[in-house]
């Protein structure tokens, strides 16, 4: 079923748009600085490719920006909520791709004492700030695909 788009007034929508404007603007200066000795031979274009793939690996799978996204919009979950919160997603797969992000200190596992024990996930700090760092793009893809529209 299709979502209907989010009602906005026309200013919050036009001051996002800036907002996302001016990371556009730091994005490309990040990226002039990062790429600047792209012309050396052992930190060229292939190096900074390889970087950026490395960097993005645990992102690239399938459910992992998902799983982030969900604890980054939502807070802690316990894992039946989580699992609730992503249709068609299995325990299995849930499980093993909390444990990886855990494994990476994106997401930390936090046991509280019962009874009964209670077992939440949340997002460490680290991945706190890539939450933040991808707030833009969804904003840029929820504005320009019509998921949000300016009253």
């Amino acid at each position: 079923m299709e979502q209907p788009s989010l009602p906005l007034p026309t200013i919050t929508v036009a001051d996002v748009e800036k907002k996302i404007e001016e990371v556009i603007k730091i994005g490309t200066e990040i990226r002039s600085k990062l790429g600047s000795r792209n012309n050396e031979p052992e930190w060229g274009e292939k190096w900074e490719v390889n970087a950026a793939v490395n960097s993005l690996n645990i992102l690239s799978g399938k459910w992992t920006i998902e799983i982030m996204s969900a604890l980054y919009i939502t807070g802690e979950k316990r894992f039946n909520d989580l699992k609730h919160l992503l249709q068609g997603i299995s325990s299995r797969t849930l499980s093993d791709k909390l444990k990886l992000l855990i494994a990476n200190d994106y997401v930390k596992r936090e046991v509280s004492s019962g009874p009964p024990v209670k077992v939440r996930y949340v997002l460490t700090e680290y991945g706190m700030n890539i939450g933040k760092l991808f707030s833009p793009i969804v904003g840029y893809i929820k504005i320009n695909s019509g998921m949000i529209k300016k009253v």
